[in-house]
């Protein structure tokens, strides 16, 4: 198949046959000893579900937990139509089956609503397995912005993907209701955090640039409506940091505008703290990473008010948020870089991954009763 494309892991535990490749890393609970992710998302991808769930994964190894990744890696993929940067899977069933049940985890988490982990879920169902799920991006809004699909038929689906699971973990209380008035009511919040280490005001330097500097980090595609802010009357210069299908337009579009592409680990924690406002124009996130992100480099925050930014920044007197995007790029000049920081220290991913363990079923594969890892905190 010609768009095919088969990746192969670098640290990969592997059972039988092709597809059956999970990424394994060994770092205890009394209630949780191993933990099986199961994302679409994965690796080359640069987003905010897959540093989540790097994170995640991460704290999990630190608390002394088994954590295996199934994700696409080591499956064949196809690109998605008119994405080519997201790779589908197919799936093997068989060979899904007998990791699954060679690993024994004590929980699964369902992390996307792809054909990976549409396949986990059926087998879950079958096998009589507890599981949960997680909402990470408002996908009806994404799906709307490409086709022509009306919300209903997009929001039928993740009702009928996420009422089976035990929990379904959210980022945020606004999140939470929003689902539930489209009937997902099983919702807990699963909070988010950020590395205050790597995200630090003391990286801020000159880059060069005429300033003011505002700064937009994440995906350059439709539905992230990147042209919202580089449309908008502002002095100084706009940076763009990332990639994504509408790049190419956006700069011939856009002359002015500095699109870098994509930037990790230092290098993007320079651009953040360097910058002067962080300009987040999407109307799609359910939190938005890189609003923590820029708040721990000292830079305020201009956005919608819209989920995400409402939850993120709310009154914190971080950030300005306004359907006059304009003018909360402009208002946000004037919020003193030390409040963002300080407010930002409040969230961790430490904080994050322990909230992630206290929602998690359990499996007893003896019996397949499910223990409660601890206490639900509904978002209902």
């Amino acid at each position: 198949m010609g768009g095919e494309h088969r990746a192969k892991p670098a640290l990969v535990q592997e059972f039988e046959g092709d597809g059956a490749i999970l990424a394994t890393g060994r770092a205890s609970t009394e209630a949780i000893r191993s933990v099986l992710l199961v994302t679409d998302a994965w690796h080359p991808q640069v987003n905010g579900v897959v540093r989540s769930l790097e994170r995640l994964r991460e704290n999990l190894w630190e608390r002394g937990l088994t954590v295996n990744v199934l994700s696409p890696e080591g499956f064949w993929t196809v690109p998605m139509p008119s994405y080519g940067e997201i790779r589908l899977c197919l799936v093997n069933p068989r060979n899904v089956r007998k990791s699954i049940e060679a690993l024994r985890p004590d929980t699964i988490h369902i992390a996307t609503e792809g054909p990976l982990g549409g396949h986990v879920r059926r087998l879950c169902i079958k096998k009589g397995l507890p599981f949960s799920t997680s909402y990470h991006t408002q996908f009806p809004e994404y799906i709307r912005a490409r086709l022509p699909v009306p919300l209903g038929w997009s929001y039928s689906y993740l009702r009928w993907f996420h009422e089976a699971a035990d929990v379904c973990l959210v980022p945020t209380q606004t999140v939470a209701d929003r689902l539930a008035a489209r009937g997902i009511a099983n919702t807990v919040i699963w909070s988010r955090g950020v590395d205050a280490r790597l995200f630090n005001p003391d990286k801020r330097t000159d880059l060069g640039l005429e300033g003011p500097i505002f700064l937009y980090v994440g995906r350059v595609a439709v539905e992230k409506s990147v042209e919202d802010f580089l449309a908008l009357d502002l002095p100084g210069t706009k940076v763009i940091v990332g990639d994504g299908p509408s790049r190419a337009r956006l700069e011939r579009e856009y002359p002015d505008a500095v699109f870098t592409g994509h930037l990790r680990g230092v290098e993007l924690a320079r651009y953040f703290a360097s910058a002067d406002v962080f300009v987040f124009p999407s109307r799609t996130d359910t939190f938005g990473l890189v609003l923590l992100e820029a708040l721990a480099s000292g830079t305020p925050v201009a956005a919608y008010p819209v989920p995400g930014p409402l939850d993120v920044v709310a009154e914190s007197g971080t950030g300005v948020l306004s359907e006059d995007l304009r003018h909360a790029a402009l208002a946000a000049l004037a919020i003193p870089r030390r409040v963002c920081r300080a407010y930002a220290s409040g969230f961790s991913w430490e904080e994050s991954s322990a909230q992630f363990l206290a929602q998690m079923p359990v499996i007893d594969w003896a019996s397949r009763d499910v223990r409660a890892a601890g206490k639900v905190l509904t978002g209902r």
